[in-house]
């Protein structure tokens, strides 16, 4: 059912609040960002006909099989720790949200917004057109009062960094994606309202709300992971950040000086290197490039550094497969991106699960479009636990304390839809 709409803002209103009554709910939204790889503005999955719930060891051969299984449009998530099944690797970090590796489901109700037009795929459209029409959307409630705290303090952070780069100058590492978690214990949300709020805060061009029974994750994110388009795929990853002016001089002030900073050009650069080796797995040979190098984009919270990396995907390659040979994404690993890893193991006081993860779709054309789950907050509202993790790219020529102030940027937005103040 293809219908014309008055309002799309009120309608994906009213849908992701219907939607949010389900167990199953994936809701990905561009926040109407100009994107010649998007498919549609607003994509959201309500209930789940049949699910996929996997954990390291054999998670994408499952995952291929459901994918056979289910032809149509499938959404879920990868964590992080995946990279555990597809390298020689561990993690036995702390974890209290308990998120399972991978999950993906089948929706019951399937609704894309583009411009002013609605695609309802449900086996009962006018049921849901209905309901979502009709649905009468809740007053905001009071926030609880919630006790946010962080694995590491301030000089915790910069010792820890000062020893990464330590390795790095022994030539260990080049540069490494060091993350760190706030949380909060006996946390009590509305996920739904937090979501609102984050989205209303920092509008990003992947923002996403997944529900999973009692497990949620709210995303702000404004990365791509990566995306198959026909015969091409594509990666946009992100490394180099910058805040906002205050005026709008200031702001073109910033950028310049964004797009000329050698430390922010260098991870940069690094990483573009990482992910056109990652592709070339997939890749018919020779058409692994490189385009829109340094992009400065500007979102409400800061300045960000965006490069593209592109690829024809080899005919003998399949989805899940293009996903697996470059999953976890480089921008959230360093390189050479093993040893990071493993290092960032051993610094790290937190399981990063879903965070550094990623949230997407697969359609029925063979398409796909995952982002990189940052900015970010994970709530487990069974056991009450609610998380967040930032992290800031460590290279030779990284100002430790600069980097810190980096992650409090990072973490900005989400403070605020959380009622808090920067710790």
């Amino acid at each position: 059912m293809i219908i014309q709409i008055k309002d799309p803002q009120i309608f994906k209103q009213k849908a992701l609040q219907w939607a949010a009554t389900f167990d199953a709910v994936c809701y990905l939204d561009s926040n109407n960002f100009p994107d010649k790889y998007s498919k549609f503005d607003a994509l959201i999955a309500i209930g789940a006909k049949s699910s996929l719930i996997a954990n390291t060891g054999n998670a994408f051969e499952h995952l291929a099989k459901f994918h056979t299984e289910n032809p149509g449009w499938i959404t879920g998530f990868f964590g992080y720790d995946l990279k555990n099944e597809v390298e020689n690797l561990t993690s036995s970090n702390h974890d209290e949200l308990h998120f399972p590796d991978l999950y993906f489901f089948a929706p019951k109700h399937f609704i894309l917004l583009k411009g002013n037009q609605i695609d309802i795929i449900s086996d009962d459209e006018q049921f849901v057109l209905n309901i979502i029409q009709n649905y009468q959307i809740d007053e905001p409630t009071k926030p609880s009062s919630i006790n946010i705290q962080s694995k590491f303090s301030k000089i915790e952070y910069i010792d820890t960094a000062n020893e990464i780069k330590e390795h790095i100058s022994r030539g260990d590492i080049y540069v490494t994606n060091f993350c760190q978690e706030f949380f909060a214990k006996n946390a009590m949300i509305n996920p739904l309202e937090v979501f609102s709020k984050l989205n209303a805060i920092s509008p990003n061009p992947f923002a996403g709300f997944f529900k999973w029974e009692d497990n949620y994750i709210l995303s702000a994110s404004p990365e791509r992971f990566l995306a198959k388009r026909d015969e091409k795929l594509i990666s946009q990853p992100i490394k180099g950040t910058a805040k906002r002016g205050i005026t709008a001089e200031e702001d073109e002030i910033i950028k310049r000086q964004l797009r000329t900073h050698t430390k922010e050009l260098q991870e940069n650069v690094m990483i573009v290197d990482l992910v056109r080796n990652d592709l070339t797995r997939s890749a018919k040979q020779g058409t692994v490039k490189a385009e829109e190098l340094f992009e400065i984009r500007s979102f409400n919270q800061l300045h960000q550094m965006i490069s593209t990396v592109f690829c024809e995907i080899d005919e003998n390659i399949t989805p899940i497969e293009a996903i697996k040979n470059t999953f976890p994404m480089g921008s959230m690993t360093g390189a050479p991106k093993i040893s990071a890893m493993n290092l960032m193991e051993e610094f790290e006081r937190s399981k990063r699960g879903i965070y550094s993860g990623a949230i997407g779709y697969f359609s029925p054309d063979g398409d796909f479009d995952f982002n990189v789950v940052i900015r970010t907050i994970l709530y487990n509202a069974a056991n009450k636990y609610l998380s967040f993790q930032v992290g800031s790219a460590i290279t030779y020529h990284a100002d430790a304390e600069q980097e810190y102030k980096e992650c409090l940027l990072k973490a900005k937005a989400i403070l605020q839809a959380l009622g808090q103040q920067i710790v």
